[in-house]
This record gives structure tokens, C-alpha cells and sequence, in this order.
């Protein structure tokens, strides 16, 4: 077993066991936090798959994770006041069930990534990143010029989405729903690095024009990554709505992009554990120097910045060396 399959183990069990602790310790916050990061790891993840194995710059993948949200603020918020969503030859009702809505935010952000990384993906570098934060600001100011759905003041959900057979009211089991998401995540992120897939993600990453003279479309290959990324990320968006019960546009800012984009960087850039060590980090950081003070992000600039100077395996690579990514 390599040093980084025993670093992911320890990762997991840490997770598990933290919530496990503070359940027996009747400390629901603590839960709620640990559910926090099993959400935003799995939002990382996603953007893992276009960044990290792709080597896609994306600074627009708050689009999806808000498409994902307001996906699940929609449905529920028509069930909770009993109104169609749209009704006509066909009538579209809302609902409060969790797989459905993950599903509904999985393909509304999969269409979305779709049609965005189609567009995008005709140009590379930094006109790739700018247009991807036009798209993610784009969604970001129609949700506020969107009234049905709360504007600029966002929309309340009060009472939490149902999953059969359990009270997703109860901290610990919500934190298990959204433990078993990201444990299938991660199994699907390691299937795609592995396949014949991954591995022509890999090469048009790292050589466009060897893999396009063997016959491997670099634009297709990368245009299903990137749906793939954006819809993990929109599931993750749905489960952070739902953690909430609220939803706003901020939900579609560059500044949220950014963040899912620094627990990678964190992490480990194409570490399969890299995004959830990222969040892991982030939320502490936020917890015990956000109780101290209101510019903490001082202090994560200054970690962001040695890492990407003298650790560019990120967290991930100063804990287990070099060791290939994705092992």
C-alpha cells in the first residue's frame, strides 16, 4: 500500500470519526461542519476532474454548483407551498425528495456544462479562465434579476428535503447521506482516472498535438470531462442548498469558483484526496481563525501562497512525497 493510499484512509476515517465524536458528544455544530466538508470536498472533487486530470482552468464552476443549488430551491420551494412549477399540456410539480432533486440538479447542470464547455473549449489559456468567469458572473446576475426566486435576497427553504427511510433533520444521518455521495464521487473520480478515458484526458492535457495525430479528439475528450465535472459539482450544490435550506446568488460568484478552486489547490491538484484535504483545511481555518478574526483570509493567502511556491503537490504531496497522483 502506497503512503498516499494510507493517507486517503486516514483522511476518510478522520471525517467519519469526527462527526462519529461529536454525535456522542451531543455537539451538532461540530456534525454540521463535518457535513460542510464532505459537500464542498465533493464540489472539489468534481473540479478536480477538469482541472486536474484535463488541465482545465475553470473559474466558472460556481455556475454549476449554484445551478445544482437553485435546482433543489426551486422544486422544494414549489412543494412547500403546493403550486405547480409549470402547468400546461404538461403540468411539472415540485418535490421534496432528495434523489429526485439530485437528479434534477445533476442534468441541469450537465446541460449547462455542455453548452458552456462547448463554447469555451474553443479557446485555451487565459481567454479559457476569463470566459468561464463570464459564464459563472452571467448566472450570478441573472439570479439576481430573477424576483420569482428571491432576487438578490435569495430563497428559503423551511424544511429540509426527505430521503427514504431516514430523518435528514437529524444532523448525523444528513451527514451520512452526504458521507456515502462523496465516498461516490471519489469511486467514480478514481474509475475515470483509470480508464481508457482518463488516461487520453491525461495525454491531451499534456500533449494536444500527439494525442490529436493519433486520431484522439482533444476537444471531445475534454468536453465530456468537463460535463462530468460540472455535474458532480452541481450535485454538490444541491446538497450544500439543502445543508441551508436557503439558496442565493452567491451561490454563482467568482468568489465561490474560487474557493472550490483553492481546496484543489490546497489539497493537491490531481490527488484524488487532494479537493477533500482542501475543504478539510479550508473549514478549520475558517472555524478556529474566524473566531478571531473577520480577515482570516490573511492567513489562508499566506499558507495558498507557500503552497503554490514550494509544495506544488500541495498538501497531499508534502504528506506523502513523490508518489504518482491518482494512485
Amino acid at each position: 500500500m502506497t503512503r498516499e493510499k494510507m493517507l486517503n484512509g486516514a483522511v476518510l476515517a478522520g471525517i467519519l470519526a469526527v462527526p462519529l465524536w461529536a454525535y456522542g458528544a451531543d455537539e451538532p455544530f461540530v456534525i454540521t461542519l463535518a457535513t460542510k466538508v464532505a459537500i464542498l470536498a465533493l464540489a472539489g472533487v468534481g473540479l478536480n476532474i477538469a482541472l486536474g486530470l484535463g488541465g482545465l482552468v475553470s473559474l466558472g464552476h460556481a455556475a454549476f454548483f449554484g445551478i445544482g443549488g437553485y435546482a433543489m430551491g426551486i422544486l422544494a420551494s414549489h412543494a412547500q407551498i403546493y403550486t405547480p412549477i409549470f402547468s400546461g399540456a404538461v403540468v411539472i410539480e415540485g418535490t421534496n425528495v432528495m434523489p429526485v432533486i439530485w437528479l434534477v440538479a445533476v442534468i441541469a447542470a450537465g446541460l449547462a456544462a455542455l453548452v458552456i464547455g462547448a463554447i469555451c473549449l474553443r479557446t485555451t489559456g487565459v481567454y479559457f479562465i476569463m470566459i468561464t468567469l463570464a459564464f459563472g458572473q452571467m448566472f450570478y446576475y441573472f439570479a439576481i434579476s430573477w424576483p420569482a426566486y428571491g432576487g438578490e435576497d435569495g430563497l428559503s427553504i423551511y424544511v429540509r428535503n426527505g430521503f427514504p427511510g431516514l430523518n435528514t433533520l437529524d444532523p448525523i444521518q444528513f451527514f451520512a447521506i452526504t458521507f456515502v455521495v462523496l465516498i461516490a464521487g471519489l469511486i467514480a473520480a478514481s474509475a475515470i482516472a483509470k480508464s481508457q478515458f482518463g488516461l487520453a484526458l491525461n495525454a491531451a492535457r499534456q500533449s494536444p498535438i500527439r494525442v490529436e495525430t493519433v486520431g484522439i479528439s482533444r476537444y471531445r475528450v475534454q468536453l465530456v470531462a468537463f460535463v462530468i465535472s460540472g455535474m458532480m459539482t452541481g450535485l454538490a450544490g444541491a446538497l450544500f442548498a439543502d445543508l441551508n435550506r436557503f439558496v442565493s446568488p452567491t451561490m454563482f460568484s467568482w468568489q465561490t469558483s474560487g474557493e472550490i478552486m483553492v481546496f484543489v489547490i490546497l489539497g493537491g491538484v490531481g490527488r484524488l484526496f487532494g479537493p477533500v484535504i482542501g475543504a478539510a483545511l479550508f473549514i478549520a481555518l475558517e472555524h478556529f481563525l474566524g473566531g478571531l478574526s473577520e480577515f482570516w483570509h490573511i492567513y489562508l493567502g499566506v499558507i495558498l501562497l507557500g503552497i503554490v511556491l514550494f509544495a506544488p503537490g500541495g498538501v497531499t504531496g508534502i504528506l506523502v512525497g513523490r508518489e504518482k497522483a491518482h494512485d
